[in-house]
């Protein structure tokens, strides 16, 4: 049995429904139409359960960022073959467990690096602007319908 409150379930389905799409709309407005992308599974775990590790403000960044950076550089050293978004995501987990920074589903975001021969301007735009304001919006959207969240900012 779920021992979640459903007022909880509902209001944290909403608000993943709703950063989707504010993702989706920025992505579309900003002509970056991969944005979206590196955040969805990001949204689900910070809205659907904003309590675990992961879904800390620091994991998220942190996370996005060590994965954005692992896929430029080794496509920056080696080239956009498909193998290098492998080493890339092995690169970015090491990295990311050694920084305490571990966020799992920022690891898509090589194979997004070396599909799209993306520039090393896509550590910013889109992952840091988009990490950004996925932690805006779980923070204002939970202080709005009562959750405590952040657990931490680690």
């Amino acid at each position: 049995m779920n021992s979640i409150d459903p007022r909880t379930v509902l209001f944290r389905a909403v608000g993943g429904g709703g950063a989707i799409a504010l993702m989706i709309w920025l992505s579309k407005i900003s002509g970056v139409p991969l944005m979206w992308i590196p955040f969805a599974t990001s949204i689900v775990m910070v809205m659907g359960s904003p309590e675990a590790p992961p879904a800390q403000p620091m994991r998220i960044l942190g996370g996005h960022m060590v994965c954005a950076t692992a896929g430029i550089a080794c496509t920056m050293l080696l080239g956009f073959d498909i193998w290098i978004a492998a080493l890339a995501i092995a690169v970015a987990i090491a990295l990311m467990h050694a920084m305490d920074v571990f966020h799992p589903p920022a690891g898509i975001t090589p194979v997004i690096i070396v599909m799209n021969k993306a520039s090393p301007l896509f550590i910013l735009s889109p992952v840091l602007v988009g990490a950004v304001l996925l932690i805006v919006y779980a923070l204002l959207f939970n202080r709005l319908t009562g959750e405590n969240w952040p657990e931490n900012w680690r």
